[in-house]
């Protein structure tokens, strides 16, 4: 099996983790059911020190987040610290904040936000940390000829501007998942896995392995790009959210074995 790790992004799970008490119990379901890696994301309140008691006591590696925007301007100082004590080193973000694309992305609100994410990715640089954007599709918009995406690439410093890519959104917004991911080589921890499969004229998130997206390829380019970690996520389930990840993480463990 290949060296990069494989988790659980527990977006898929947010129903199930809305109190510290549903925490608890979804945390010891997803560790029974074999997760060792996991993204935090999606969680109702919870005392930070209790997350970090269960996270250390179930040997639980959190790979990264996804932290609201509001908390990154507003209290970046304790989510650091948070992050501290959860013994993660990435300090991810979900996506560009509505207000920068009301209507689309235009140069004016993507500057705005450059400048924003400057600012919060020097401090998390200067703490000893990492910041990383995770991609929907709107990403692909073009902007005067390029498309936000590959402005994001390169107008932004690698160590304080890394990325959290998704092979569903990358398939969305026009683009071949392995060959995306090899673009930002060097750039990103923690890809986020998910297939894409198509009902009558619309695409619809799948399982891992059981949707059209070439799978074993994008894996490949991760071991070639340098990632450490791959994160199961599925945005929408059609049945039981922790039985979709039981399949799922069953079918990349296949994919990993053969590589």
């Amino acid at each position: 099996m290949a060296n990069v790790k494989l988790g659980a992004q527990l977006y898929t799970i947010r129903e199930f983790t809305k109190t510290p008490e549903d925490i608890e119990r979804s945390l010891r379901k997803i560790k029974g059911m074999g997760f060792d890696v996991i993204q935090i994301s999606g969680f109702g309140p919870i005392d930070p020190q209790r997350l970090a008691d269960l996270v250390h006591e179930l040997e639980l590696d959190v790979c990264v987040t996804h932290t609201p925007y509001d908390r990154l301007t507003g209290d970046l100082d304790a989510v650091i610290a948070e992050h501290k004590l959860l013994g993660c080193d990435t300090i991810g973000l979900g996506a560009m904040p509505a207000k920068f694309r009301e209507g689309g992305v235009t140069m004016e609100g993507y500057r705005e936000f450059i400048k924003v994410a400057d600012e919060i990715g020097t401090k998390i640089h200067d703490a000893g940390l990492h910041f990383a954007y995770h991609n929907h599709n709107f990403e692909f918009q073009k902007l005067e000829g390029k498309t936000v995406m590959d402005r994001l690439v390169e107008d932004t410093a690698p160590e304080k501007f890394g990325f959290i890519l998704d092979t569903f959104w990358l398939q969305m917004g026009g683009v071949i998942p392995a060959s995306y991911i090899r673009k930002v080589a060097g750039r990103m921890k923690v890809c986020h896995f998910k297939d894409y499969a198509v009902n009558d004229r619309t695409a619809v998130f799948a399982e891992v392995g059981e949707g059209n997206l070439d799978l074993h390829e994008a894996f490949r380019a991760c071991e070639e790009s340098g990632v450490s970690y791959i994160v199961i996520e599925e945005d929408v389930c059609p049945r039981d959210p922790f039985d979709c990840l039981a399949n799922s993480f069953k079918n990349l463990k296949d994919i990993a074995a053969n590589h």
